[in-house]
């Protein structure tokens, strides 16, 4: 398997200047005031998208429909000073209609490349599993290399970049299961469910007084550049990761190819992405080193979708997310 620089930091690093994480600390809350002005609750959505962007990775959200995830998005693509897109994934959605096509320009005589919607920062990916697989499989390079292919060119995409792929846990009918590589690229696996009484309130007093979206959006501040973004991800890297809780994310990872009630167990990519994860959200914290506490809260959303249940726990009822709390409670936690 190969990594970019950017996915891949070094295993072990020495202690940063915690004066630089606390700079990224104040940026994280700075971004979450701004969001809160037009978004409320689902602080999981937030912190892991965040968590997911400033560490080159990618989100799959499982959700019922109407929870504000486009206008989570666009109120992102705001603040963080990037460009958004969507794709709405149907059925007869081609690959060209994601990556873009050669188009013969009359004028030159020529063929010359049409970017398709992929080419944005932040892109919402709506319903991604009511396309076949080979759409699917137009993602797979675009999500791993930052690029699109076509006719044996590669078009860069321009980072950030991050995939927010949404699909709907209830309807099964006309929709795909996606395939376990793709599945494999989303760094978080989400399941947002709905808002509490006192949100659901507040989203009623917010937005319904029939107030234009864009001019929401115009009042909300952009408190940071996509090249800032990139340098933040690149000294993330650099958050001291002990020995010992190093070793306590592989055994995690391991403990899931040997669990009974697992059928598949996580891959060595959901050992890259736990690192990388909590070294993120070690600096959101505003610490220099990472502590067990990162590595459990995110545990779940980098494996949940990486493995499978056996057939006989299926037919017992188990769910993934009870039987991966069960595999996290016996693994020893290290003392640092």
């Amino acid at each position: 398997m190969t990594a970019s620089p950017d996915f891949l930091p070094p295993i072990v690093a020495q202690p940063a200047s915690s004066g630089n994480h606390s700079a990224t600390k104040e940026l994280f809350d700075g971004i979450g005031a701004e969001l809160r002005k037009i978004f409320i609750g689902q602080e999981e959505l937030v912190q892991g998208t965040l968590v997911a962007l400033f560490s080159s990775g990618h989100v799959l959200i499982e959700s019922v429909p109407g929870l504000g995830k486009t206008l989570f998005v666009r109120a992102m693509g705001k603040v963080l000073g990037c460009q958004f897109g969507r794709i709405q994934f149907t059925p007869d959605l081609m690959p060209s209609d994601i990556t873009g096509a050669p188009l013969f320009d009359m004028k030159s005589q020529e063929f010359r490349f049409r970017p398709g919607p992929v080419f944005t920062q932040l892109l919402l990916a709506d319903e991604i599993n009511r396309s076949p697989a080979k759409t699917h499989a137009a993602l797979l390079e675009i999500m791993q290399e930052y690029r699109v292919t076509v006719d044996g060119v590669a078009h860069k995409l321009e980072r950030p970049f991050l995939v927010l792929a949404t699909q709907n846990p209830i309807e099964a009918e006309g929709t795909y299961n996606l395939p376990e590589a793709q599945l494999d690229r989303f760094m978080f696996k989400l399941v947002i469910d709905y808002p509490t009484a006192e949100e659901e309130a507040r989203v009623l007093a917010m937005h319904g007084m029939q107030v234009e979206l864009d001019a929401r959006l115009a009042e909300m501040k952009t408190v940071t550049t996509p090249a800032e973004i990139v340098a933040i991800t690149r000294k993330n890297s650099e958050i001291f990761v002990d020995p010992k809780l190093l070793d306590y994310i592989n055994a995690l990872v391991r403990q899931t190819r040997q669990w009974p009630q697992f059928h598949m167990g996580a891959s060595p990519r959901a050992g890259l992405s736990l690192m990388q994860g909590v070294r993120t959200l070690a600096a959101f914290r505003g610490r220099d080193y990472a502590v067990p506490d990162d590595v459990q809260e995110l545990a779940l959303p980098v494996l949940r979708h990486r493995v499978m249940l056996s057939a006989e726990a299926e037919v017992e009822g188990h769910a993934v997310d009870e039987v991966l709390g069960d595999l996290i409670r016996t693994v020893e936690v290290p003392r640092l």
